[in-house]
């Protein structure tokens, strides 16, 4: 029993360790992202954090990219960016957030 307690052990230190991964990589993305669509808003630092917390918000509620997108698609609505460009962004910054991690 020791050697499949162990292997126990083992599987759920890397279930851990990788769902911790997970959550730093869509941190580092949701924060790009919050930065991109804070610059095309023109936000002051208070809106960008605003901004960070109601993405943060719908991470933690949702977890789900695609409510991620509705949020930002909405916010960008008056701005003529199109869903393919912040599909495009999203996917980039997600790259980039892995490389990062």
């Amino acid at each position: 029993m020791t050697n499949f307690d162990d292997r126990e052990k083992g599987f759920e230190r890397k279930f851990v360790h990788d769902s911790e991964i997970e959550f730093n990589i869509k941190a580092k993305r949701d924060k790009l992202i919050v930065n991109w669509v804070s610059k095309i808003l023109d936000y002051n630092d208070e809106q960008k954090n605003n901004y960070l917390k109601k993405v943060i918000h719908n991470e933690v509620e949702q977890h789900s990219d695609e409510d991620l997108f509705k949020i930002i698609k909405k916010d960008l609505e008056d701005k003529n960016i199109q869903d393919q460009e912040i599909r495009q962004k999203m996917a980039e910054f997600l790259a980039i957030a892995k490389t990062e991690v």
